[in-house]
Order: C-alpha cells, then sequence, then structure tokens
C-alpha cells in the first residue's frame, strides 16, 4: 500500500507530478554499476539524479548498493582474468573498494545537498529478533532525518554472502525492504526485466511486463548469471521478489539505464517488469519469519501434512514429518518442504533438529515419552508459521 501521494517536477518537465510511492528501496546491482574496469560514474551519477528526484517530492529512499568488490578490483589494478574469485580475495578487495564506492557516493549526494550514511550488515545482523529490530531503529531514524541510508554487505566478514548464499545484495535489499516497511523496492540490473526465455540466446524472448505471483513456472525462467564479477543473477532477483511481495510489497526490475527508471517507478509508471504485491502488508514479526535471515534447516513433510497447512491452516505436528535437514535450535526459523524439496511455508521450531529427528512420525502425545519432556504439541505452531 503506498503512503501519501506527493506532487514534483523533474528537471526536464515542468508538468508536476504524482509520487505513488513514498518510501522506496533501491538495489543497485554490480553488473548496474560497474564493468570490466570498476564503477561506472556516468550510472551511479544518473542513479544519484533519480534517487535525489524522488526525495525533493518528499519520498524516502534507502539505496542497497553493489559494487565494492569491483572498485577494489580496479584500484589494485586487478584486470578481470586476474581476479582471484576465492573469498579472501574478494575480501580485500571489498576491504578496498568500500571506502572508494562510498566517497563516490558521498561526493555524487553532497553535489545535490544530501547527507549520506553509510550502513555495512551482515546476515549475523540480522538474524537475531533484536540487533534486527535495533537495524530497524537505525534505519528508520536515518529517514526521520532525511539522511539518506546507504547499505551494503559488509563483504569483508560476511563470508556466506561473498560466496554463492545470498546473491548480488538482492536477498539484503529485500530484507531491508520489509524491515523498513517500503513501499516499493525497484531493482536494477543490466537487463530490461524477467523475459519469457533468455534474450541472448532466444531471438523469440520476450520482455514479461507484469508477474502476478512467483511461482515454480515463474522462477523456472531464470538463467545464468550474466559476468563473472556479479555474484547474483535472476534466480536471486527472483527469490528476493518472492519475499517482498508475499510480504505485500510491490517489485520493479528494470535496466539501470533506462531512462528516468526510478523515478517512474516511483509514480507507478511502467518500466521493466512489476511484480504484484500480495493483498494487504504482513505484520512486522511474520515479516522478519519470512525473510528467513536465520533459516538453517527444513523440516521434509508428506502430502497429507502438507495440505494440512496449505488448506486447513494448521499447525505442522510431527506425526506429518518425514525428515529433518540442517541443524537448527529451539525458537530460530526453518523451512518446510515438500518431499520434492519445494518450500511451502517457514516457521518458528518448537524443537531443535536433534529432537524432531527423534519424534518425527510420531502421534504428538509421544513427544514426552520420547524426549523425556515436550514444549507443546505442535513442531511449529500456526501462529509462527508463514506460508509460500
Amino acid at each position: 500500500m503506498a503512503r501519501t501521494s506527493q506532487k514534483y517536477k523533474t528537471e526536464d518537465s515542468s508538468e508536476s507530478c504524482t509520487l505513488r510511492y513514498r518510501r522506496i528501496v533501491v538495489k543497485a546491482g554490480t553488473g548496474a554499476l560497474t564493468g570490466p574496469s570498476g564503477l561506472n560514474s556516468e550510472v551511479m551519477a544518473d542513479l544519484v539524479r533519480q534517487i535525489c528526484h524522488v526525495r525533493d517530492a518528499s519520498g524516502e529512499v534507502l539505496l542497497v548498493t553493489s559494487g565494492a568488490i569491483a572498485a577494489g578490483r580496479s584500484a589494485l589494478g586487478q584486470t578481470l582474468g586476474e581476479l582471484e574469485h576465492d573469498i579472501s580475495s574478494r575480501q580485500v578487495f571489498a576491504a578496498v573498494g568500500q571506502s572508494r564506492l562510498m566517497h563516490t557516493y558521498q561526493e555524487m549526494f553532497a553535489a545535490h545537498g544530501v547527507q549520506i550514511a553509510q550502513t555495512l550488515l551482515t546476515i549475523a545482523d540480522l538474524s537475531n529478533r533484536q540487533s534486527y529490530l535495533n537495524v530497524g531503529n537505525t534505519l528508520q531514524r536515518l529517514l526521520e532525518l532525511r539522511v539518506l541510508p546507504v547499505v551494503n554487505e559488509n563483504d569483508v566478514v560476511a563470508v556466506d554472502e561473498i560466496g554463492e548464499v545470498f546473491g548480488d545484495n538482492d536477498r539484503l535489499s529485500a530484507l531491508v525492504a520489509n524491515l523498513i516497511d517500503a513501499d516499493l523496492m525497484v531493482v536494477l540490473t543490466d537487463t530490461d526485466g524477467l523475459y519469457s526465455a533468455d534474450p541472448r540466446t532466444n531471438p523469440d524472448a520476450t520482455l514479461i511486463m507484469e508477474v502476478d505471483r512467483v511461482d515454480a513456472s515463474i522462477e523456472a525462467l531464470a538463467g545464468e548469471e550474466l559476468h563473472s564479477w556479479a555474484r547474483g543473477g535472476m534466480a536471486t532477483k527472483l527469490e528476493a521478489a518472492k519475499l517482498v511481495t508475499t510480504s505485500g510489497i510491490p517489485m520493479v526490475m528494470c535496466h539501470s539505464r533506462a531512462a528516468d527508471a526510478v523515478v517512474r517507478a516511483a509514480k507507478g509508471e511502467s518500466v521493466g517488469t512489476f511484480f504484484k504485491p500480495a493483498n494487504g502488508k504482513m505484520e512486522a514479526r511474520k515479516r522478519w519469519m519470512l525473510s528467513g535471515i536465520s533459516q538453517r534447516g527444513k523440516i521434509v513433510v508428506d502430502t497429507g501434512a502438507v495440505g494440512a497447512l496449505l488448506k486447513d491452516h494448521r499447525s505442522l505436528l510431527p506425526a506429518g514429518i518425514q525428515s529433518v535437514e540442517g541443524e537448527f535450535s529451539r525458537g530460530e526459523s526453518i523451512y518446510v518442504v515438500d518431499v520434492h524439496g519445494v518450500k511451502i511455508a517457514c516457521g518458528i521450531a518448537n524443537y531443535a533438529a536433534s529432537d524432531i529427528g527423534k519424534i518425527r512420525g510420531l502421534r504428538s502425545d509421544r513427544i514426552e515419552e520420547t524426549l523425556g519432556y515436550h514444549y507443546g504439541q505442535e513442531v511449529v505452531h500456526r501462529n509462527n508459521l508463514v506460508l509460500l
């Protein structure tokens, strides 16, 4: 749901326009901001200009940016062919490049009279509920002070994120959008949006203008990543789209060089691919659960349990559990998947993975007999469960 509409004028037009979405998370990926030689200052300057336009309309913008590793590689004189793909090399590039990236943004935003605030996050910062709320409070206060938060993953210490787990800040941008209760998320990339097939290999591929729901058929459209220096890909962007739209936040995916893409998206105009949100905003606690920040395991359930969860909206009982994967403690978030590995829900586990392994397939009245204690009849209570 959009916040209060505002009026503004662009530099190119004297006509006033309506800003449909007020609080916006803009994600600029590595492929959108950089090339083989490093940061693309022309693209960055145009992005800054657009963000300032939205702010001038009384909009609130939070920028999630990639580019530190590419900037560090360029600063150290590394060519693309010389780029080491091991984690330690990427951390070195990030350590060198982050200050250069922020300095570039600081100078560009200062030219528009905008103060920015560097915000480096890791998955550990968001996995704990209390620290998650603390980060949210800081970001909210920065927005209230009209300071623009510039968020990036702390690649120097975030080993998993530099690897293949979270992609090129795609997941982080979705987490942040949920965290600040954004009205819209805009993902800037180096493609025009989501295509019906890979446009690089299929001349008949067409741009999909609108996606009602990110389901298996949409996820199947994800292709391989375009660049070796960009860690994300269409798959991670679709995962981010599924996360935010399920929470009730729409998402736009478009080319970073599309004319006034951010401004047009903020106005509600057609640009790239629009991912429609679910009806109504999800409550804050469930958005945190849905984010899957601390999800370290999976519970595999049978078809009967799938029906009980999806159709009857019941709690997950041990009788419907076939197996458990990963290690997690009581109170941590987990995924619930069917026998084919399809994610159907996420929630907070009442029992640790080791305990679930012992009680799987049993009636609930046998939990205490088996474990010697019990925390309730449900492995995941329906109040702590979010359907995907």
